[in-house]
């Protein structure tokens, strides 16, 4: 999700025409995300001894890139070695490997048209399946798409009963294959007013490998960051409502479909004067979850219990797992950073 619900930008149409959807490295002496400024930043607020458990009292938050426009959707490919992360309002997946900075990964990344717009119109939501495909949730086509070893796109989700997805956000993959997205309006350029909104609500789904989409839920005002529980017995869902800033949690029934939840967090008083509002999340082996809210990223026990923060200073998007699973990779408005924990997460 955008810091902002509208942000209008032209896109740089010529850039995108020149790149095409291959695979553009940057050359590294030209690359203007290299970090430039101080290495280090943001605190650690600690509200329960507990954190001292998952992150040790001296981790400091590094800084890995920045100048980006809003980045989220991070994702950590274990094949390779590097880390994937969409630049929204650019159209841009970048990759960053450790000792090599960052370069292009793939443009235009979630839309195609030639029309310029405004707003949010590129990847947010980033993963990989179990072959390895990186699959993503794309704003401006206003699907789920799955990128193929050869370059080519396919579809996973455009539509639900005939009528357009609004503009898919986050999405995990379940252990059986099953997809579960959560589709927000936030890549539409009028957001909730805009004409072209096909459907009157903002649902989670899941699909399957057959391709059927089902609707899970369609209580959540403003669904975005989703994240399973390890046993895959709960699935989290964080509703980006400042009116309603909540995180629920959901029991998974045995068909893979959800009962009607509980609020598991609600930051809706700390949203004023905070930046950021609840994001993407993810949960370590023990079942903590890590989640971007109003004021940096959350860490919660499983129980609920608010352990700490570590304040960014900047509205947070979205975390992934990365490395051996010990490293919490973090996108922070215009920020790539990472901080090393005490506990692991697992990968996708």
């Amino acid at each position: 999700m955008k810091r902002d619900f509208i942000f209008s930008i032209a896109l740089v149409t010529s850039t995108l025409l020149l790149t095409g959807c291959q695979h553009v490295p940057t050359n590294p002496p030209d690359n203007p995300h290299a970090v430039t400024s101080a290495k280090y930043f943001g605190r650690i607020e600690r509200l329960d001894p507990a954190l001292d458990a998952l992150i040790a009292p001296d981790a400091k938050l590094e800084k890995l890139a920045e100048n980006f426009d809003w980045s989220e959707g991070p994702v950590w490919v274990k094949d390779g070695n590097y880390l994937l992360f969409s630049d929204v309002p650019m159209n841009i997946i970048y990759k960053w490997e450790d000792g090599k900075g960052v370069s292009t990964f793939f443009t235009p990344s979630g839309y195609t048209g030639t029309i310029p717009r405004g707003g949010e119109p590129g990847s947010n939501g980033l993963t990989v399946d179990s072959q390895g495909r990186v699959t993503s949730c794309e704003h401006g086509d206003r699907r789920v798409g799955r990128l193929e070893k050869d370059g080519t796109k396919t579809t996973l989700a455009d539509k639900y009963q005939g009528k357009r997805l609004n503009s898919p956000n986050d999405l995990v993959y379940k252990s059986n294959g099953d997809l579960y997205f959560t589709d927000p309006p936030y890549g539409l350029v009028g957001n909730m007013k805009d004409p072209k909104k096909e459907l009157p609500f903002q649902g989670v789904y899941r699909v399957k490998p057959d391709g059927d989409v089902t609707l899970l839920t369609d209580k959540v005002t403003r669904p975005n960051g989703l994240a399973f529980s390890p046993d895959e017995k709960i699935l989290y869902v964080a509703s980006s409502d400042p009116e309603k800033a909540v995180w629920m949690a959901f029991n998974v029934k045995d068909d893979g479909t959800l009962d009607e939840g509980r609020v598991f967090f609600d930051s809706t008083s700390m949203v004023k004067g905070r930046k950021g509002l609840p994001d993407g999340m993810k949960v370590d082996s023990q079942g903590n979850i890590f989640a971007t809210g109003p004021g940096g990223l959350f860490i919660f026990s499983k129980d609920g219990k608010h352990l700490g923060t570590i304040d960014t200073g900047q509205a947070t998007a979205n975390c992934a797992w990365g490395n051996d699973g010990s490293t919490l990779y973090i996108t922070a408005d215009m920020y790539i950073c990472r901080i090393k924990t005490k506990t692991h997460g697992k990968m996708p």
